[in-house]
């Protein structure tokens, strides 16, 4: 084999281990800078996600509820099987239904996260979701109920038929979720 071509095909060999290094370089203090310390958002603790102080030292005022609610926070504003509440804990709403009385009881309420349950006539059902753009929807008739969740965002108020009750939940990400009951 000619010793010029080996030459070459060395030198593109170390060029390229060169620019491997450099690129893995790069992507390591991208990584680093990227990471918080002490202090910083997760306050350096493994597995902590709480925010942390601000750099003043005193704690950074709670942040306002990433979904808005016509209603407020009062479950009692679901008692016609019209409403839409905000809730941001373990809260039980009661309205009449299809198959007579209902309760919704969210069990818990996390960034992106919700659990609950409905209970309708002598049926139950529960369910929730996790995930950015997730959400809910129960459909309650006099004979049963479905429930559909998944990445379907937050299209706005359900529309229920007549007959029909639809509650909805969207979680925030602030750990903060919307909940929306609409009677037909």
């Amino acid at each position: 084999m000619n010793d010029g071509a080996t030459a070459r095909r060395a030198g593109r060999a170390r060029g390229r281990r060169a620019a491997v290094g450099r690129v893995v370089t790069v992507l390591a203090a991208v990584a680093l800078a990227g990471c918080g310390g002490p202090g910083e958002e997760g306050r350096g603790i493994p597995g902590d996600t709480r925010p942390a102080a601000s750099r003043s030292g005193a704690d950074a005022p709670p942040a306002s509820p990433s979904v808005p609610a016509v209603d407020g926070r009062d479950p009692a504003a679901c008692a016609d099987g019209d409403c839409e509440i905000a809730v941001s804990g373990p809260v039980a709403v009661r309205f009449d239904g299809p198959a007579g009385r209902t309760t919704v009881s969210v069990s818990e309420v996390g960034p992106h996260r919700i659990e609950y349950a409905v209970e309708s006539g002598n049926g139950r059902s529960a369910s929730g979701t996790e995930g950015r753009g997730h959400s809910c929807r129960t459909v309650l008739r006099a004979g049963g109920s479905a429930t559909s969740c998944g990445a379907v965002g937050d299209g706005g108020p359900p529309g229920a038929r007549p007959g029909t009750v639809v509650v909805q939940v969207v979680p925030g990400e602030d750990g903060t979720a919307l909940l929306r009951v609409v009677s037909g």
